[in-house]
């Protein structure tokens, strides 16, 4: 069985930054960090602009929708590169799936 750190990033994923770890602007770097147990990474612009859209509800598809109509870019090449930067995450440790939500 896979575990949060082993998932497989797709269009239709839904990625979500685990519980342990946030996304935060460091005001004394002014940047923006994933701060997480005893790691601290430092995204590039583009990276948190992708991460503020992974809420757990939208999908790749959607975030990489909404960054192709931002910058009138070809989707496909945006979808490509979204799924490779979020699965570098996830190999990581900072990123997994939402979980359905169940009633």
């Amino acid at each position: 069985m896979a575990g949060p750190r082993n998932i497989s990033v797709s269009e239709a994923s839904r990625p979500v930054l685990p519980r342990h770890a946030k996304l935060k602007f460091d005001e004394t770097r002014k940047v923006w960090v994933i701060l997480a147990p005893e790691r601290v990474l430092a995204p590039d612009e583009i990276a948190v602009e992708v991460l503020q859209l992974c809420n757990g509800e939208r999908s790749v598809g959607d975030v990489a929708d909404q960054l192709a109509a931002k910058y009138a870019a070809p989707r496909e090449a945006i979808l490509t590169d979204v799924i490779a930067m979020l699965q570098d995450l996830a190999d990581k440790g900072f990123l997994t799936e939402a979980r359905e939500k169940t009633s």
